[in-house]
């Protein structure tokens, strides 16, 4: 973590199924496909004991490591509720309880994998996991511990639970990252492969155009007239005119009244003739003019959009923060406390924001105001991002519980940008990344799970 938050989103994918329970990072739990009122229900799964009780027994040795029964039937009962929430089809029972299985089995052997390294996790690290949960369900925490012991929720399995997840987390960053190399030639050959490609359902483009209607009875010397017209047209574009405002002049087609433009359209569902004389164009040049049945057309492309390829225009958000780390002496559940008094304060107009933040906090972008600039889409850490991408220009969050802590954020601007060159590079530059990590993460998990002696006992009951 460096002194400014946030950094870049990780690439690697450290779920690498819905068999995977939780996401930790930094030692902090992330409910990043879930929301915080749902985590108090995957933790009630969890902890439940499925249907009528049976006496629990070895179902598989891992390197002589037990996995019992009662695991397997907790974690399917997790696994189905998360698949319900997100309206998939569940797979027969029978099935998801094999699979439910191995992931058990992968997990203890990764788990060994880990604590043959050294890797450990203290006592500081599974209580700031505890306590993230807890301010994601706004309970501080014991009043967690109490709910979770009303309804018959084991917190020491919890914090087992917890613990075994930030063993994994660690050892597949310490075993994968290193692995991965991401080179400038890389990055040349992916944008070389995406825009080599032919298939034009691929390809999405927003065209403007001004046609010059050439009628089926001119004679040469019109046709000629009409054609220095659109050569006027075309010359006028190049020089920097408004292509909208030459379109509603000079324009014969329908489209003159929306200053040419035609949307954006897979490339398939426009003339051919316009396709093959803009698709070499970048965003802002002018094509012809160039002949058709109808007569002369002056082409100006707006956009391209090329599947595995970046948008060349995003969507930009402003925003900043005020962030509180928690540590032992400042809970998170304090620390949400005491950022909702801030936004009082703010929403009443006795402080200001970036007043606020140079005093309180706790990361690099105190001194700008908490001021985090111009950020793209995947530049901050999902659960921030999240929260912040559902804010108006303006509006200023609740408190938000993220890996690196509670922040408050407001947004100040959005706006729609065009990417530089070298950031779009730097997207491509992500997308090979998170691929590699995700084919060194699933190489990696089958190294583990070949070294490790599985013996298999009775079949799960379920």
């Amino acid at each position: 973590m460096t002194d400014h938050f946030p950094t870049r989103r990780r690439s690697l994918r450290l779920a690498t199924s819905v068999l995977v329970a939780g996401l930790l990072c930094s030692g902090a739990l992330q409910a990043q496909s879930l929301r915080p009122s749902s985590q108090l229900n995957l933790l009630r799964a969890q902890s439940a004991s499925p249907g009528p009780r049976t006496v629990d027994y070895i179902v598989a040795l891992v390197n002589s490591e037990p996995v019992t029964n009662n695991e397997v039937r907790q974690r399917l009962v997790r696994v189905e509720q998360q698949l319900t929430q997100q309206g998939a089809a569940l797979p027969p029972r029978a099935e998801l309880a094999r699979q439910v299985l191995e992931q058990l089995v992968s997990e203890r052997a990764q788990i060994q994998e880990a604590k043959e390294l050294g890797i450990r996790v203290d006592e500081a690290t599974l209580l700031q996991a505890e306590q993230s949960i807890a301010a994601q369900n706004q309970l501080p925490l014991d009043e967690f511990r109490r709910r979770l012991a009303a309804e018959g929720m084991d917190n020491n399995r919890l914090r087992n639970e917890l613990s075994n997840q930030i063993l994994l987390q660690r050892v597949r960053e310490r075993e994968v990252e290193a692995r991965v190399q991401v080179t400038e030639s890389d990055i040349d050959d992916y944008i070389r492969e995406q825009r080599d490609h032919t298939d034009l359902s691929d390809l999405q483009l927003n065209l403007a155009h001004v046609l010059v209607l050439v009628p089926e009875s001119a004679d040469p010397a019109r046709v000629t007239e009409l054609q220095a017209r659109a050569q006027q047209v075309a010359d006028r574009a190049r020089a920097g005119g408004d292509f909208a405002a030459l379109a509603r002049e000079f324009s014969d087609a329908p489209e003159k009244v929306n200053g040419g433009e035609f949307g954006l359209r897979p490339a398939d569902r426009l003339p051919g003739l316009f396709v093959e004389s803009t698709r070499a164009l970048r965003p802002g040049e002018i094509a012809g003019p160039v002949r058709s049945p109808a007569g002369f057309h002056v082409l100006k492309l707006l956009e391209k959009r090329q599947a595995g390829l970046p948008d060349v225009v995003v969507t930009q958000t402003r925003a900043s923060h005020i962030l509180l780390r928690v540590s032992p002496s400042l809970t998170a559940q304090a620390a949400a406390e005491r950022l909702g008094q801030y936004r009082q304060q703010i929403v009443s107009g006795a402080a200001s924001f970036a007043n606020l933040a140079r005093e309180h906090s706790q990361d690099g972008s105190a001194r700008e105001g908490g001021d985090l600039g111009w950020a793209s889409p995947g530049q901050f850490v999902p659960e921030f991002e999240e929260v912040m991408n559902s804010l108006k220009p303006g509006e200023i969050s609740q408190p938000l519980a993220s890996r690196f802590g509670v922040h408050l954020i407001q947004v100040t601007e959005r706006r729609d940008q065009q990417l530089s060159q070298r950031e779009q590079r730097e997207i491509v530059r992500g997308l090979l990344r998170e691929k590699k990590s995700d084919e060194a993460l699933s190489t990696w998990l089958q190294d583990v799970r070949g070294r490790a002696f599985v013996e298999y006992r009775e079949a799960p009951s379920i």
